[in-house]
């Protein structure tokens, strides 16, 4: 067998092993896909007349409000997905099943691929989950194309694969699994100094520049453009740009760490 058919036979093992426990302890996945759930009722059913009154200085207007919270409610599922992922990550080095696997004949790249993978899947999940919910309060995307669909989805799952490898590298170098889960947490605040709730503009000055360079907003900005047919502007290619480098430091950086003789 090649060493290409085994680095696949042992992440798709990693990967089953990473769902089973998904699918066994789901309170943490819950929990995180439960945080942007809420705040797209709050924002929708308590400001959201006062925020469309304010955006668009006339008359509230909910629905309008609506289409334009929710391409930033699922990138914040997104963020607060791969928390879960650190935290898993954390674990499994602390509990010494890491020091189990490195003993054993298996792909040591595979460890960190299930983990990937699964997240990835299941920020997936949670992004048709909380999607589902948008569409029953009433969220439409009637103008979006089949193109533009499918460029939305691979643009979330670009995001996902980007937030997740930080995660991965942010789950190896904390101690234990409460510290993984709380250095994880400027991915889910991110999302709440970003254009999710309100556009930059109307933003303090000296905030602005905070909102504008970032990797959330950028790609919230594309999603919007992708489902409500607004412009994109330079904002694709800084969300691919964005996703591509995060992308790259996760992965090197957990590679590095992870190939770290234990002590």
């Amino acid at each position: 067998m090649s060493s290409l058919s085994l680095a696949v036979r042992d992440s798709s093992t990693m990967l089953r092993r990473n769902l089973l426990h998904a699918r066994r302890y789901p309170s943490l996945t819950l929990n995180l896909l439960l945080t942007p759930i809420v705040l797209l009722l709050l924002f929708v059913y308590i400001f959201g007349d006062v925020m469309s009154a304010g955006m668009g200085g006339g008359g509230a207007d909910r629905s309008e409000y609506i289409a334009y919270v929710v391409p930033g409610i699922l990138m914040m599922t997104i963020g607060g997905a791969v928390v879960g992922t650190a935290v898993s990550v954390s674990n499994d080095m602390t509990e010494g099943i890491i020091a189990r696997f490195r003993t054993m004949a298996i792909h040591r790249g595979s460890v960190l691929i299930g983990h990937v993978v699964g997240s990835v899947l299941q920020s997936v999940a949670g992004v048709v989950l909380v999607g589902a919910v948008a569409v029953a309060i009433g969220f439409r995307s009637t103008d979006a194309t089949a193109l533009e669909w499918l460029a939305a989805f691979g643009l979330m799952a670009l995001v996902a694969l980007a937030l997740t490898w930080i995660a991965v590298g942010v789950g190896l170098v904390s101690p234990n699994a409460e510290a993984a889960g709380n250095n994880a947490m400027p991915l889910i605040v991110l999302p709440l100094i970003s254009s999710a709730f309100v556009p930059v503009d109307a933003m303090p000055g000296w905030f602005q520049p905070i909102a504008q360079y970032q990797p959330f907003t950028p790609a919230i900005e594309t999603l919007r453009g992708l489902l409500l047919g607004s412009g994109i502007g330079h904002n694709g290619w800084l969300a691919v740009a964005w996703c591509l480098a995060l992308t790259a430091l996760g992965y090197f950086w957990s590679k590095t760490v992870f190939d770290r003789d234990p002590k």
